[in-house]
């Protein structure tokens, strides 16, 4: 009978996986679990010693989520009633192994002739180690092998009775377009966050299912090795959140094995007795030793080499990424966040003067602004930053997209539209000295985003009468205009030259982020600049910053740097205002 009513949530999750309970609810149809579990915990682990099957060697969070796969198929509508799953577990619990078992599972019990069945890795190798354990489950099982053909070069198993085939393809060298496959699993989807054209690809992947109800997509990953982006942060976004309930689609189950918030507050996922809540295979294929040693090695060598061990083998999600040639402040950074510090606003009543700094600002670039105030009593400097960008970054940058949609979520960045084909072609033939046309605006709506702000913190009363504003001195021209259109005047303003010109900036402030003397709000967009710093020597003493990759935007944090040179020189605000008359002012224009 079809289930009237189902939940995919799982609000007490946090709970559930300390207590090692199940984190999915039991198969809308059992009658089918239970065959496909028949068929699954048949099927031989072939590089185990021993070769058991997986009935034998599991745990049950395996069966539970094949369980729950196979058993939303309704086989009186010839449906699936739940047919995308995502399974986020740490590395070495057995989950390619577990993808080439659920596929061959569904290879037995599918009743479509020619059908097709998509295993989509983004790599050869991480393809073969799917393949690999399919062809071996296939050839140790001689009833098996009378029905199924493993063809190794092709990397594909062929169903000699119904034709359908098996095909595992990897990502990075052959065509996805044009499948029709009726099954599709996704393995690693943290990589293909990585790959711009990833949205697209998955999209013809599984675009089969359209005409196949009876068909489901499985994706799997382990955490990435730096903060999530492209496709896997939509779908770690949109299972959380259907697991916690903010989300409600029925038709989605995820199997998250992280860390409760509090574990991670506390850091107590690094006690080797907690290794088990994201590790549910462990010691099964995965050796809790070997984990508490690798941590202990972790911990004395590099501290971005600790970020991935995290990431990959205890599935913490990397905030602030570390490389090795990471911004020396970036260690520090997360634990220098001040949540009070939030607006604009924030940042005005605390400070006794301000000073800014600004970079960027190309169309495929984001135009930063970074404020830092003097705290009134601690002197601690206060930081805040916004951000810029044509919308042309978003079509250009689409590895990075969802990320900017998560800035602008928060508030820290604003996206300017740019106009139509014709109307760029129309304002680009403009002859010089022409005047452009009134709509013209438009193009500076960045530039009037980033002089509104200093105007507020002028209407406060807290720039000082000269170096108030740190311009890096590439590409500033419009700028300029519209802060002398504004009445900001040339004593206000002070060309930062960049490049290890900033090396006081940027030795000094990372000394101030780790002894807390400088505090941020916490920001996301900021956040994820400071990750994306690489910090070079040169000369004898000299650093210079740029961007890990071409993708990667510094702009916002490279404002800060600037900024910094400024507030290095002890400025003093040119207004006595007064914080109420400063609030008066404001209500009485408004």
């Amino acid at each position: 009978m079809r289930p009237v009513e189902w939940s995919t949530a799982c609000p007490d999750w946090e709970t559930r996986i300390v207590e090692g309970r199940s984190l999915v609810p039991p198969p809308l149809f059992p009658d089918e679990a239970e065959a496909a579990l028949a068929i699954f915990k048949s099927l031989r682990i072939v590089d185990v010693p021993g070769q058991p099957t997986f009935g034998e060697a599991c745990d049950d969070f395996v069966f539970d989520f094949v369980a729950a796969i196979f058993g939303a198929y309704d086989p009186g509508q010839t449906r699936q009633l739940i047919n995308e799953f995502f399974l986020l577990i740490s590395k070495k619990n057995a989950k390619s192994t577990i993808a080439a078992g659920i596929m061959v599972t569904a290879l037995i019990l599918n009743w479509r002739h020619a059908n097709e069945l998509l295993v989509l890795a983004p790599t050869k190798e991480i393809a073969n180690n799917v393949f690999t354990p399919a062809m071996g489950m296939v050839n140790a099982d001689p009833e098996l092998k009378a029905f199924l053909k493993p063809i190794e070069h092709l990397r594909t198993i062929k169903h000699l009775d119904n034709g359908s085939e098996l095909k595992v393809v990897a990502a990075d060298s052959e065509i996805v377009g044009g499948k029709k496959a009726g099954f599709v699993l996704v393995e690693e989807v943290w990589l293909f966050g990585k790959n711009p054209k990833a949205a697209a690809m998955l999209m013809e992947a599984t675009g089969g299912l359209v005409s196949r109800p009876e068909g489901f997509i499985v994706y799997l990953s382990t955490h990435s090795d730096e903060a999530p982006r492209g496709v896997f942060k939509k779908l770690l976004d949109l299972f959380r959140g259907i697991r916690d309930g903010t989300i409600v689609d029925k038709r989605k189950l995820g199997m998250l094995y992280e860390f409760p918030a509090a574990m991670i507050a506390s850091r107590a996922y690094r006690d080797p007795a907690n290794f088990y809540v994201t590790n549910p295979n462990i010691g099964r294929s995965v050796d809790p030793e070997w984990l508490a040693e690798k941590l202990i090695e972790a911990e004395r060598g590099d501290q971005g080499e600790l970020q991935i061990f995290l990431s990959k083998h205890l599935n913490v999600e990397i905030g602030t990424r570390l490389s090795n040639d990471r911004w020396n402040g970036a260690d520090f950074w997360d634990r220098a966040a001040d949540v009070t510090l939030v607006t604009l606003d924030d940042l005005i009543r605390r400070s006794e003067v301000i000073v800014a700094g600004i970079d960027g600002g190309g169309l495929d670039d984001l135009l930063g602004l970074c404020l830092i105030g003097r705290e009134k009593g601690s002197q601690r400097w206060l930081v805040w930053a916004k951000a810029w960008a044509w919308s042309v970054v978003w079509k250009r940058r689409q590895d990075i997209a969802t990320k900017l949609d998560e800035f602008i979520a928060e508030g820290s960045l604003v996206r300017c539209e740019l106009p139509d084909e014709d109307e760029a072609a129309a304002l680009a033939s403009i002859s010089d000295g022409e005047a452009p046309p009134e709509d013209d605006q438009e193009l500076t709506a960045d530039i009037v985003g980033v002089v509104d702000v200093l105007e507020e913190v002028r209407a406060a009363g807290l720039f000082p009468a000269s170096e108030a504003i740190g311009l890096d001195p590439a590409g500033v021209a419009t700028l300029v205009d519209e802060l002398m259109r504004r009445g900001f005047t040339d004593d206000q303003l002070k060309t930062i030259p960049q490049g290890w010109r900033l090396t006081s900036a940027i030795k000094g402030m990372a000394r101030k982020v780790a002894a807390r003397t400088l505090r941020h709000g916490g920001q996301k967009l900021l956040t994820w600049c400071i990750g994306n710093l690489k910090q070079e020597p040169r000369g004898a003493s000299g650093v210079v910053i740029t961007k890990q990759s071409p993708s990667a935007k510094i702009d916002p944090a490279a404002a800060m740097f600037s900024a910094g040179m400024l507030m290095a020189l002890r400025p003093e605000a040119s207004d006595d205002q007064t914080l109420d008359e400063f609030i008066a002012q404001m209500k009485t224009a408004a």
